[in-house]
């Protein structure tokens, strides 16, 4: 317990709730915080002796922690609780009252599990992002645990604060990719494992609907805490003689343009921002990059500036995607392969993880090259689950996650980008001649489409194609010969997921209209 020279407090003229807030050394004015129930707040001044700030709401009386209608009970809607997050349309979906609620429901979750003290809240720079954590800290604050607000930071930041504190749990307030309109919740366990519908979402998710939830012995604290300097030195502890590279990054006004500045400013390259002003609004393009006309302007930028490559970022930067040196976009399953090679030459026979939608030229590089190639279903929970069960080195997906054992099992879009700066420093030479003994395939790419009876469809397709290889790890994958395909569920949205790859472009073409025919039969 940190130990400060003066602790302010005060009654709240609303609801009888004390506020008290312990001031830190160097700070001049200090805001009280919002009062438990009511937003009431005051200004003080003090004299602080400390890095941290922490207040305690404190209960007067016998006042039961939370009474609420059976209405608005009702309006927590379970379509939020997604497989591997909580995420929905503020504030019709997801808002300051099922905020606060699902934070007490966590803790009460996390508790029928282990002793809970510390849980790790960050935010990103959505516009209901401040609010719903507000909301969300105070059903913590309430359920009995303690807060370790770190303030606006990519979700890989998150990981890193629960990993290496040891801190209980993790809540990262964003809803990623998603538009500038929806926001979420990405939860994790102590030492960064991930919690998932089928390993907690769905218990937190029946106890928020809850109408009474019990009163703890006593109330958690809020307390402050600055992880920007450990955090950089973690991942620059994985950088290793970078050259003086030019390199565009797209942070898609989110959370990129603060971390990069942190993590690049004593490196040698030269980073040429593009939307790094945080903006909720998202004005430039949708913080995708995935979607391949979010990529246009990286694109433009790359070629006019005659940059090494290019990075664009999503919303709370935890995935990123990769153009070479004339602008052309590179697959993330390209991408694992090549750092996948890198780490091989350290630790041979390591098994490398990737997610079954990605190029057959993944396995077949991770073996050439000596390691255990591992496949998995979509899903950064599943990725991370298998990654700690079979202590992969490294994992890839094809959405630009990419997971790193020396990072709790998690992954990092920050950590994904010094590798690469890595590898083109020491082969010296350019992006695309890395990329180019790899692009032996043609792939779709991902194709959605709006189905009324997604399973139906996907028996309708198994059975079409029952004389290929049949795998239902994750929805159907059918293989051939000279070409396989992967139909699957989306886990976020209710469309079927298309992902087909052939030996050649005519081969993809042609085997693509046929899957695509029978995908849009009625």
């Amino acid at each position: 317990m940190a130990k400060y020279l003066l602790k302010l407090k005060r009654q709240c003229p609303g609801d009888g709730y004390e506020i008290s807030v312990s001031v830190c050394k160097g700070r001049q004015r200090v805001l009280y915080p919002k009062c438990p129930v009511c937003p009431h707040k005051d200004d003080a001044t003090g004299t602080p002796t400390e890095e941290e700030t922490e207040y305690t709401p404190m209960v007067t009386g016998t006042r039961k922690i939370l009474q609420l209608s059976t209405n608005q009970d009702e309006a927590i809607n379970q379509q939020i609780f997604k497989s591997y997050d909580i995420r929905g349309v503020y504030p019709e979906q997801l808002n300051e009252y099922t905020s606060e609620k699902i934070g007490m429901a966590i803790v009460l979750f996390l508790k029928s599990i282990k002793d809970v003290k510390n849980i790790v809240v960050a935010r990103d720079i959505r516009l209901s992002s401040r609010s719903l954590t507000n909301a969300l800290m105070k059903g913590i604050t309430k359920a009995g645990a303690n807060v370790i607000d770190i303030g606006k930071v990519s979700t890989d930041a998150v990981y890193f604060a629960v990993g290496n504190y040891s801190y209980d749990a993790g809540i990262m307030v964003t809803a990623s990719h998603n538009p500038s309109n929806y926001n979420g919740f990405k939860l994790c366990h102590e030492q960064a494992a991930p919690i998932s519908f089928d390993t907690g979402l769905s218990t937190i998710s029946e106890i928020a609907r809850e109408a009474d939830l019990p009163e703890p012995e006593q109330c958690g604290r809020i307390i402050k805490k600055s992880i920007s300097k450990c955090y950089k030195k973690h991942v620059l502890s994985f950088a290793a003689n970078l050259s003086p590279l030019k390199i565009v990054i797209d942070a898609g006004n989110g959370m990129a343009g603060t971390m990069i500045p942190i993590i690049f400013e004593d490196l040698p390259c030269k980073i040429i921002p593009l939307f790094f002003e945080p903006d909720g609004n998202f004005p430039n393009h949708e913080p995708n990059p995935l979607e391949s006309n979010n990529l246009r302007k990286l694109q433009d930028k790359v070629r006019k500036t005659e940059s090494h490559l290019g990075v664009a970022f999503d919303g709370d930067a935890d995935r990123c995607v990769f153009v070479d040196e004339n602008g052309r976009e590179i697959g993330c399953d390209i991408i694992t392969a090549i750092i996948a090679k890198k780490y091989l030459q350290k630790e041979r026979g390591a098994t490398i993880l990737y997610d079954l939608r990605s190029s057959r030229i993944l396995p077949e590089e991770i073996k050439k090259a000596g390691g255990n190639p591992y496949q998995e279903r979509v899903g950064h929970s599943h990725i991370k689950a298998t990654m700690k069960e079979k202590n992969a080195i490294f994992g890839g997906e094809l959405s630009g996650h990419y997971y790193f054992r020396e990072n709790y099992f998690a992954d990092s879009a920050m950590i994904a980008l010094i590798e690469v700066l890595n590898i083109l420093s020491n082969k010296n030479v350019p992006m695309s001649k890395l990329v180019a003994p790899l692009s032996k395939y043609c792939s779709t790419g991902e194709i959605n489409f709006k189905v009324a009876d997604k399973d139906k469809k996907i028996e309708q397709i198994a059975e079409h194609f029952k004389d290929g290889r049949i795998d239902y790890l994750d929805g159907v994958t059918i293989e051939y010969e000279d070409w396989w395909f992967n139909v699957r569920k989306s886990n976020t949205e209710p469309l079927l997921r298309l992902n087909l790859e052939g030996n050649t472009k005519e081969i993809m073409k042609q085997r693509k209209k046929q899957v695509v025919d029978i995908i849009k039969e009625k």
